[in-house]
């Protein structure tokens, strides 16, 4: 017969165990559920080379693709392209935006995409839908950056409020690429006073980060804010990073590094922010590179 503290040491033991097994879980479910994204801007590689990018994307695990909107391209091909996307787990979202965005006509521009996608998802099978839209869109691009800096940031705020406008009717979430540099610009105009980078992450559902520096140690350090923010307003923030040739310093992108160097640096970032809520993964700029980065 086994006595009672002996029986009570095992109890203690098996609730030790079965309470790691859950934290592990958590942990692997937690994992599971967060973003590895990437960009595709040439749309007509869906049109030349679908079963390519779908086993590209597939191999490299990804689950979010960032899809240019090509309105020459006839909706089929997107329809039949993310229909075997959403068949293998990779949700895709409307990619579009530039500079002139922020210019007098860039609502037009913004309205056509928001007109295409409507009329899209309407006509499209539920498998065959846009999960999302994800908008590109760097005002500092834009000559009135250096001209009025305080109105083009306001020009760029009006068209994220009206682009969460139209993501709401349009029932789809809204995220957008964003340098690391935001949280050291300050805005003060009708949408108030504040950090641009913590307004961006207030209007959307999730930032994807420009982080863009071959070394986990600076990618740590560039979206510290961002995170720490993200987490205390239940966001979300995806860590982007670059694989591209740059001619704006050695440090910016993992072009000249190779592929197994940059997951060991991106492997230590997650490391570092696993325990964060609102770290949800990362997003590699972009399928054309990345497809021709060295191993």
């Amino acid at each position: 017969m086994v006595s009672r503290s002996l029986s009570k040491t095992i109890i203690a033991f098996i609730v030790t165990i079965v309470s790691t097994l859950g934290l592990t879980m958590g942990k692997v479910d937690a994992m599971a559920m967060q973003d590895k994204a990437t960009w595709l801007w040439d749309t007509t590689k869906i049109v030349e080379d679908e079963s390519g990018v779908l086993s590209f994307l597939e191999s490299k695990h990804i689950n979010k693709l960032y899809l240019q909107i090509n309105s020459d391209i006839a909706s089929n091909y997107y329809k039949s392209f993310i229909d075997k996307a959403t068949a293998k787990g990779i949700k895709v979202y409307a990619l579009d935006g530039s500079a002139s965005w922020v210019s007098a006509e860039g609502y037009e521009m913004q309205d056509q995409l928001f007109d295409w996608l409507h009329t899209y998802n309407e006509n499209a099978a539920a498998t065959e839908q846009f999960s999302g839209v994800h908008l590109d869109v760097e005002p500092y691009l834009n000559s009135g950056w250096s001209l009025n800096q305080g109105n083009t940031i306001e020009s760029y705020q009006a068209l994220l409020t009206k682009a969460k406008e139209g993501t709401e009717q349009l029932q789809i979430p809204l995220e957008v690429d964003m340098p690391f540099w935001f949280d050291e610009i300050a805005f003060s105009n009708q949408y108030g006073n504040g950090i641009l980078a913590e307004w961006v992450i207030d209007q959307v559902n999730s930032v994807s980060i420009m982080a863009y520096r071959d070394t986990a140690k600076d990618i740590i350090k560039i979206v510290e804010n961002e995170i720490e923010y993200a987490q205390k307003v239940n966001k979300s923030v995806v860590i982007g990073v670059e694989t591209g040739a740059s001619d704006e310093g050695k440090n910016i992108t993992f072009y000249d590094n190779g592929e197994a160097y940059m997951n060991k640096q991106l492997a230590r970032v997650h490391q570092h922010y696993a325990n964060k809520t609102s770290y949800s993964g990362f997003a590699i700029h972009h399928v054309d590179s990345w497809m021709n980065m060295q191993p």
